[in-house]
């Protein structure tokens, strides 16, 4: 038996996954969690066999929230699910301590092998992904600019491509108004870009718009 702790905060996607795993007896969703600070005080609670967490969460998320499980819990397998396909997203979190990577469309066969594999203390990537990753290495292509931003970053931009204000994004990431400011202007200088404008027009031309912003 796998003891999952899904960690996850939209709750039609925890719903629809307990329902894939309802099929799963090998399976047991043990735990949930709807931000890296609840992640982090079940993980202090109980144990969990495979961590399948979002990457982009309020608060603490991403590698940031991957660094921080494996400085506690090391052997703790994570698996990420998510919306994020890019190979330069996949290999950072790889490199933050990740075990595995799928995104949320994937087949349920693929999310259960995921978890079989991870759950052994293998490592795993979606066949997609994976041949993207590699054919983008063998083509030496360039890391475009928004690879060179760290996970707050990517969330901070999308969240202001999507129309939150800086309080607001202050107050769905559970940091300061200063902070957001602070991050807002290293993406700006990262991009090379004065203006929302032409935030939101690079945003838009390498897919990184989200109207939703929070998955």
């Amino acid at each position: 038996m796998i003891k999952l702790l899904i960690a996850e905060d939209h709750a039609i996607v925890r719903n629809g996954l307990k329902k894939i795993f309802m099929h799963m007896p090998e399976i047991v969703v043990a735990g949930e969690a709807v931000n890296g600070a609840e992640v982090l005080e079940r993980l202090q609670q109980d144990s969990f066999d495979v961590l399948l967490t979002d990457l982009n969460m309020p608060g603490i998320s991403g590698a940031e929230l991957i660094v921080r499980v494996k400085a506690r819990h090391p052997d703790l397998p994570i698996l990420v699910l998510s919306m994020h396909n890019e190979p330069h997203v996949v290999a950072g979190v790889l490199k933050a301590g990740a075990d595995g990577y799928i995104t949320k469309d994937c087949e349920p066969d693929v999310l259960l092998t995921a978890i079989r594999k991870v759950a052994a203390h293998e490592r795993y990537v979606a066949p997609d992904l994976a041949e993207r990753m590699v054919f983008s290495a063998h083509l030496g292509a360039e890391t475009p600019a928004h690879g060179r931003l760290s996970q707050r970053e990517l969330e901070v931009l999308r969240l202001l491509t999507a129309g939150h204000t800086i309080n607001a994004i202050a107050t769905q990431l559970f940091i300061s108004n200063k902070t957001v400011s602070t991050h807002k202007m290293r993406l700006m200088e990262k991009l090379n870009l004065s203006s929302m404008a032409a935030l939101m027009q690079y945003a838009m031309q390498h897919g990184l718009f989200n109207s939703d912003a929070t998955e």
